[in-house]
């Protein structure tokens, strides 16, 4: 018998990382549902506020899978849904408290936060979420729910939910042990969350929405939207299978009855409108947030709603962790104190930001910098650069390296020449963004080698000063000094009068980044009769940290500061014998 050789209809991954394995499942579990059609992966976000970085990760995660997939040679689509039907629930911070009156209509039928270009609520908060995904080259296909539902897309599947409502029900109430007589309440074990700490599918769909309406009635997971006040509180009191027909009330005194095979102003209920989704959509990945984790989740329910109602399989995928924020100066109260993917990429490259959701599995927790740990950050990205071109980096690194700065259609935009960020922030910090200092200081950075032109140093240039500028407190900025500290300069004793001659007298021959480098490390070893080439001992450390703070004080008025050999370059070698002359 003849042994046929299975060849393989999708090119196979060199890749090890937690992407490439997913990747594996989902073609696998894609064959197998639907053989040769595209390859379906999704993504919700809810509109109804500032899209965070939390919920950045609901996207990204399947991003990265879908992109693996089409480098692949596979055709793989990625529906973003917009949850912009969702009801509107509270006023936020800083709106006018006025717009209570809007609560329970569609984000779609909220006017815009005042002084927004935006046509509606939903539309204000889509926006920049849409542009920042764009600019770190997410390719998605966007669903608009408002859309779906008003025209009437969902209309089968609405019928079908309304014929088997009392199969929804009974799985529901499988879940709702909170409401028999002498049950038990389990026990809520909640995750202590630090305040700058973001829940990764927090504002999605599933926030606090109810199951649907239960009374002397029955059980219906169909809301209506009242046609006269544009709300949905709303609860329906009959519903006939045969002509469609649904009657129901609304707080506001509005009652009608509707033809539910013409009606287009309502939605299903969340636990069973996203199972619906999936089925609809075909959808063979979708992580979801640990809130899903719990029994009675939206996630556990919509797994059993989809198999038995719409015939369905549920989506695989991963939970995803929680990532936090460090330091967040200067967050508007307008933006609801938390930061965006469009607030971080005012801040680092799309490529970095890529890199921190790719580089960590979906159920490791991870923090993104606004706060001086942007500096490490970007010294750990330039590191993994420099290996990635030495061909030292360890695979799973390298993986995420070419996910970060590259997709399936192409490289991102990087910055021509990436001058170390710390050193990019510490020169517009003194310069204060002036650019004809900014490029001298630059120039002298590497003489053999100088930058010309500043356009070279973008965007990476452009992202530090806006860390500068928004995230640095102005009690922390850099403020070199008009006229020396004649109180401190008469004060000096040998030694550090010493120090500051030596330093002086070696700023021709130095004048470098690594010279200066050199230099000030260098004096401090020189005084004590050593090589400047000597290691350092913990006592040589003491007297360059003494110097160092004499240094800070002298140009700063401060005992710290940025790099000092950035700096000294910075304030230029004739204002430095000004200050610095004894």
């Amino acid at each position: 018998m003849t042994v046929r050789k299975e060849v393989p209809t999708v090119a196979q991954s060199t890749e090890t990382d937690w992407v490439s394995r997913f990747a594996d499942e989902v073609i696998a579990e894609a064959e197998r549902r639907a053989p040769g059609k595209p390859v379906v992966v999704a993504s919700g976000l809810s509109p109804s506020g500032p899209i965070h970085l939390g919920n950045l990760r609901e996207v990204m995660t399947p991003h990265l899978v879908a992109d693996e997939i089409r480098r692949r040679g596979r055709e793989c689509v990625h529906i973003l849904s917009w949850d912009d039907y969702d009801r509107y629930r509270k006023v936020p911070a800083g709106i006018d408290p006025s717009w209570s009156e809007h609560i329970g209509k569609p984000l779609t039928s909220v006017p815009a936060p005042p002084g927004s270009p935006y046509a509606n609520w939903a539309e204000h908060f889509k926006a920049p979420m849409a542009e920042a995904l764009r600019e770190m080259g997410i390719e998605f296909h966007p669903v608009s729910q408002t859309e779906m539902y008003t025209s009437g897309a969902y209309r089968e599947q609405i019928l079908h939910a309304m014929r088997h409502r009392r199969e929804i029900d009974a799985v529901l109430d499988r879940y709702r042990t909170k409401d028999k007589p002498g049950a038990k309440k389990p026990k809520q074990q909640q995750k202590p969350v630090d305040e700058a700490e973001l829940v990764a599918a927090e504002g999605s769909g599933a926030a606090a929405e109810d199951d649907g309406s239960a009374g002397a009635a029955g059980y219906y997971p169909y809301k209506p939207y009242c046609s006269v006040c544009e709300r949905d509180m709303t609860t329906v009191t009959s519903y006939d299978d045969e002509t469609t027909e649904l009657a129901y009330t609304c707080a506001c005194g509005h009652g009608e009855t509707v033809r539910l095979s013409e009606h287009n102003r309502g939605k299903l209920v969340w636990k069973v409108d996203w199972p619906m989704r999936w089925a609809y959509e075909g959808v063979v990945f979708e992580p979801s947030g640990v809130d899903h984790s719990s029994p009675g989740s939206s996630y556990v329910v919509g797994g059993q709603i989809i198999r038995e109602v719409f015939g369905g399989d549920q989506p695989i995928g991963p939970m995803y962790a929680f990532v936090g924020i460090s330091g967040m100066a200067k967050m508007s109260s307008s933006k609801g104190g938390v930061p965006t993917p469009a607030d971080a990429l005012e801040i680092m490259e799309a490529p970095l930001l890529r890199w921190l959701y790719a580089r960590r599995r979906p159920n490791q927790s991870f923090k993104i910098a606004f706060d001086q740990e942007i500096q490490r950050t970007y010294d750990e990205w330039d590191a993994l650069e420099r290996k990635i071109t030495e061909s030292t980096a360890q695979p799973a690194d390298a993986a995420a390296y070419r996910r970060a700065t590259r997709t399936a259609t192409g490289e991102l935009p990087s910055t021509p020449r990436p001058l170390p960020y710390r050193t990019l922030a510490s020169v517009v910090d003194i310069t204060t963004g002036h650019d004809e200092q900014t490029l001298r200081i630059l120039g002298e950075l590497d003489p053999d080698n100088p930058v010309k032109s500043l356009e070279e140093t973008r965007p990476r240039l452009d992202k530090a000063e806006r860390w500068i500028t928004t995230q640095v407190p102005a009690d922390q900025r850099t403020r070199v000094r008009d006229e020396p500290d004649t109180e401190r300069l008469a004060a000096l004793g040998d030694t550090e009068r010493e120090s500051l001659r030596l330093l002086l007298d070696g700023l021709d021959d130095h004048w470098s980044l690594d010279g200066l480098t050199t230099l000030v490390y260098g004096v401090p070893k020189i005084q004590a009769g050593l090589s400047p080439e000597a290691k350092p001992t913990p006592e040589l450390k003491v007297a360059q940290r003494s110097f160092f703070a004499l240094l800070y004080t002298l140009l700063v008025g401060r005992d710290t500061g940025p790099r000092l050999p950035t700096l000294l370059l910075a304030v230029g070698a004739d204002r430095v014998r000004k200050l610095l002359a004894a």
